[in-house]
């Protein structure tokens, strides 16, 4: 795993060399191990930082030349199929002088071209080639968005990068300012989803999505790839069938993801994904390592059942607890390595994670994904068990609402009655921050409407399959890409590489094959993976209830974490920048401190706000 960066400039003139190589250097933590430049001392500049994986002589450095010099290229991930690749190559006699999927991977573009290879490719990777015969820039981000690039582009001037100060730092962008509408979104949202960036001209690559400048200074934008439609005619509908596909396109996913030069091992939380990829990784290494982390919070904790799971599959096990005290250490290191707003609290036993997890290996494999294809939040029970009753007009359903709380205390039907659709009922449970709220918090943003995100547009008279499925894609471009950034961002910021074998292409395609309806069935969710779980490892205890990889932040933020976090908040110049209501601030601050209401996200929404400004401004 790597960091790239480069210049495209049509317009004005490249940096020169150390200024470019200082900004290069910013990726010095994903890519420790080398720095690498290249430029046409014209109009583009290239710059990467290796993090070693495969090939780890200084034969796979970059940015690297294609076999007939027409392309070059900064790369940051993996090819799953590149052996595959590079075989179907070698029969056409391009020659090869590494062992490295980098070099496969400009070979086939400069063969195939980039399209064709796009269609080829199976692996998690942002990069930008350069056509030095057509003096174009091509950036190209994986199809399930594990990989960041960030990029801004004005009047025929591009910059790139994997972090996003690298493009909001530079001096392209230092007279920008802020886009309050994507500062509206991050509020709402907490964290940036893509294509937006909260500074003005700044951008992020969608997942699927290449980005093409070309050398008469335009720009084209395409998706390769889409999350496809539920294709009701084709479905899986026996359960062991549906077992029996998974088991093998996941055992597949695993063992290809298993190709490395370095140490590698697993996370083992106490959930469903986790243990079934570390079982899978350990029928082909007997040595397989695994790893988790635990909590001094009881609601929180999983680590029990974690060992539990280490036991059963026989797996060498590594488990560290923390506290508010160990949280405190890594707390500022976590957010100086965001480089953008977010505000997922999990980022901070994540960073824990993979610091503790580095003196394992280099590489772990990782449960990410399960979740959001399999259908294992209990947001898609909160939505899909209130279907039918959007038939009735919205007075009736207030009424059905108002009863069930009184009689049952909602234990048939929820908040989500009483949205206009359902749609808009699912992405308001991805919010903390309600509208009332933000604009007594930012009055100036008053005005400013709410961005729609696209994945959020299905109808209420969808079918019960094609209503999970609805929500099982805008999970996957939602809810999914904030997970990614989180686990990228503390990799990253420790050097270390996570693969996510439930988003191999070919896992993702096998997913989709099996009806909704067999894995989520009378509001149980995951039931497939629980299946499979208990076939390859009996007695396994997969009837908990699902805890998350979080925090007792409501408790600490009230005592361990109040200082610096209310230091922070209440900053002047953070306050004067974003023109806070400071009466509304204290409003909020005093209400969790004195146990009124739990503010928990709003302040931890506000204090990675306040931090990102911090860094910027530096």
């Amino acid at each position: 795993m790597c960091g790239i960066y480069g210049e495209f400039f049509k317009k004005s003139k490249l940096s020169p060399k150390s200024a470019f190589l200082k900004q290069n250097d910013l990726n010095s933590s994903r890519g420790p191990d080398m720095s690498g430049y290249w430029t046409n001392d014209t109009d583009c500049q290239l710059g990467f930082r290796r993090l070693s994986i495969l090939d780890l002589s200084e034969r796979g450095n970059q940015p690297m030349l294609s076999y007939d010099e027409k392309h070059v290229i900064v790369f940051n991930g993996e090819i799953y199929n590149f052996q595959e690749l590079k075989t179907d190559l070698l029969k056409k006699n391009i020659p090869f002088h590494t062992e490295t999927d980098s070099e496969v991977l400009v070979n086939t573009i400069a063969y195939y071209g980039l399209t064709d290879t796009l269609n080829k490719l199976d692996g998690m990777y942002a990069f930008a080639v350069y056509d030095i015969t057509k003096k174009q820039v091509d950036l190209v981000r994986d199809f399930a968005g594990i990989k960041p690039l960030f990029y801004s582009f004005d009047d025929g001037d591009l910059v790139f990068g994997s972090r996003y100060d690298q493009v909001s730092k530079h001096d392209l962008n230092k007279n920008n300012g802020i886009d309050n509408a994507v500062l509206r979104l991050y509020l709402k949202r907490h964290y940036m989803p893509a294509p937006y960036g909260i500074i003005n001209k700044t951008f992020q690559l969608r997942p699927g999505e290449i980005v093409s400048f070309l050398s008469d200074g335009s720009v084209h934008k395409r998706l390769y790839w889409e999350l496809p439609d539920l294709n009701d005619t084709t479905l899986i509908t026996s359960e062991n069938t549906a077992i029996n596909h998974i088991e093998k396109e996941l055992t597949a996913s695993v063992h290809a993801q298993m190709v490395s030069d370095v140490q590698l091992g697993t996370f083992l939380s106490g959930g469903i994904d986790s243990p079934l990829i570390t079982y899978l990784a350990k029928q082909k290494d007997e040595d397989i390592q695994s790893y988790s982390i635990g909590s001094d919070s009881s609601k929180h904790d999983e680590s029990e059942i974690a060992t539990a799971y280490a036991k059963k599959i026989g797996c060498k096990f590594r488990l560290d607890k923390m506290n508010a005290t160990s949280a405190m250490d890594v707390l500022e290191d976590s957010m100086e390595h965001l480089k953008e707003p977010f505000a997922d609290f999990s980022l901070i036993p994540t960073y824990l994670l993979c610091h503790n997890a580095k003196k394992m290996g280099t590489v772990m494999l990782s449960g990410d994904g399960g979740d959001e294809l399999f259908f294992g939040y209990q947001r898609f029970e909160s939505v899909s068990k209130n279907k039918k009753w959007f038939k009735l007009p919205k007075s009736l359903r207030y009424l059905a609402y108002g009863l069930d709380k009184i009689l049952f205390h909602k234990k048939h039907i929820n908040e989500v009655l009483l949205q206009e659709d359902l749609a808009q009922a699912h992405q308001g449970l991805h919010s903390r921050f309600s509208d009332e709220h933000l604009n007594a918090l930012f009055p100036n943003l008053k005005s400013i409407p709410n961005i729609n995100l696209p994945y959020y547009n299905y109808k209420n008279e969808l079918s019960d399959k094609e209503l999970l499925h609805a929500m099982r894609k805008a999970e996957y471009y939602d809810m999914m890409q904030k997970t990614l950034i989180k686990v990228d961002r503390m990799s990253m910021a420790n050097a270390m590489e996570v693969r996510v074998p439930f988003l191999k292409k070919s896992m993702i395609e096998a997913a989709l094959k099996i009806d909704p309806e067999l894995a989520f069935k009378n509001n149980e969710k995951k039931l497939v993976l629980k299946r499979l779980l208990g076939k390859l490892i009996p007695g396994t205890p997969i009837s908990h209830v699902k805890k998350g990889f979080s925090i007792p932040l409501t408790a600490w933020l009230r005592k361990d974490l109040k200082e610096p976090v209310k230091q922070c908040l209440f900053d002047k110049n953070f306050i004067d920048t974003f023109q806070l209501s400071e009466t509304e601030l204290n409003r909020i601050w005093n209400m969790h401190q004195t146990g009124k209401r739990d503010c928990k996200w709003e302040l931890f929404t506000l204090y990675s706000l306040a931090k990102w400004h911090q860094q910027q401004i530096e």
